[in-house]
């Protein structure tokens, strides 16, 4: 039987739980929180105070912080390039019978993850801090110029990528959290520390699916988690770029800011790699194939030589000035 066959077998005897993953790592809609819950109510008589409030506030926020903030809602906002990429994996079925149990899965996932962007974007707007047009217009690119995480359709790449990137997101946002607690913006620290929890339970979800699969197929799920970690991985912003600039020119730029404020470091990449290796027992896995032996110790030794590596990184001091974010308004 060929590899893909065996992959769609196991997407079946997973799918069969899929009720089971749904109840257990989303909400209901009716019970999650939702964007206006944490934002100025436009129907109270209160609204203009409160919103001059969060403008107060949000003015001690530094400059390299908004830069994180908007490229974190980008980010977010893309959601329709994500959904599309995860219907289009081996096993998920949109189509056929009103759709299996992982396109369920794929679209209630997509509609908890909405959520981020439209709360962040709301923010955004009210603070007065940034130039919305120029962010509306890299969303648009983004989506329009869409992504390759380097997974194909295989579903075992697809769930290391999102295990890996729900907790990258999970960091990104309660550091975002933390620091705008330290400058007295605490309504900031607590929508986006809301937003941390949902992505720790996606990821919990997706790392989930791993080691089950581990369970059935371990010598191709090894092979699968070594092939992610070998080509490194990418963020979801990867092709991030400003209006009349070319494909990826300002992801980079944006990492730089990440790194300075220290919201998202290759130490935190490095973290989360040996994070993944210990929730999946890598060590402790038998019956594997030679081949996936040697997948293994490549796995093993990563983080190590992965922070050699980084030990050699050089952080431009300077914030690259974006469209997003013009210095005058901040002051």
């Amino acid at each position: 039987m060929s590899v893909k066959n065996i992959r769609l077998e196991v997407m079946q005897f997973l799918e069969k739980n899929i009720d089971a993953f749904v109840d257990q790592y989303l909400i209901p809609v009716e019970d999650i929180w939702q964007p206006s819950d944490l934002l100025p109510d436009s129907r109270s008589e209160t609204f203009f105070e409160d919103v001059k409030e969060l403008r107060e506030i949000a003015k001690e926020l530094p400059y390299d912080f908004w830069v994180v903030l908007v490229g974190d809602t980008i980010t977010e906002e893309a959601l329709p390039t994500y959904e599309s990429w995860l219907m289009d994996v081996e096993g998920v079925n949109q189509v056929d019978e009103g759709g299996n149990g992982w396109s369920k899965w794929v679209r209630s996932w997509t509609g908890e993850e909405n959520r981020h962007g439209d709360l962040l974007n709301k923010y955004l707007y009210l603070s007065g801090r940034v130039n919305m047009r120029e962010i509306e217009m890299t969303t648009q690119h983004l989506i329009n110029d869409g992504f390759d995480i380097g997974t194909g359709r295989d579903p075992y790449k697809n769930f290391v990528y999102t295990s890996f990137q729900e907790l990258a997101t999970y960091v990104s946002h309660n550091r975002v959290s933390q620091i705008a607690k330290k400058f007295g913006d605490k309504k900031l620290s607590k929508l986006c520390k809301l937003i941390a929890g949902d992505e720790m339970r996606h990821h919990h979800a997706y790392s989930e699916f791993v080691h089950r699969i581990f369970q059935v197929d371990p010598s191709e799920m090894m092979l699968a988690f070594q092939y992610m970690m070998k080509q490194k991985i990418v963020m979801p912003a990867h092709f991030l770029r400003e209006s009349g600039e070319k494909i990826s020119t300002a992801f980079e730029l944006f990492s730089d800011s990440a790194q300075r404020i220290g919201v998202y470091t290759a130490t935190d990449y490095i973290d989360i790699m040996q994070k993944l290796i210990d929730k999946w027992d890598i060590s402790k896995i038998t019956g594997l194939t030679d081949e996936a032996e040697k997948a293994r110790d490549y796995l093993m030794k990563l983080p190590a030589r992965m922070a050699k590596i980084s030990e050699r990184l050089v952080i431009p001091a300077e914030s690259h000035i974006f469209k997003w974010v013009e210095p005058a308004t901040l002051r």
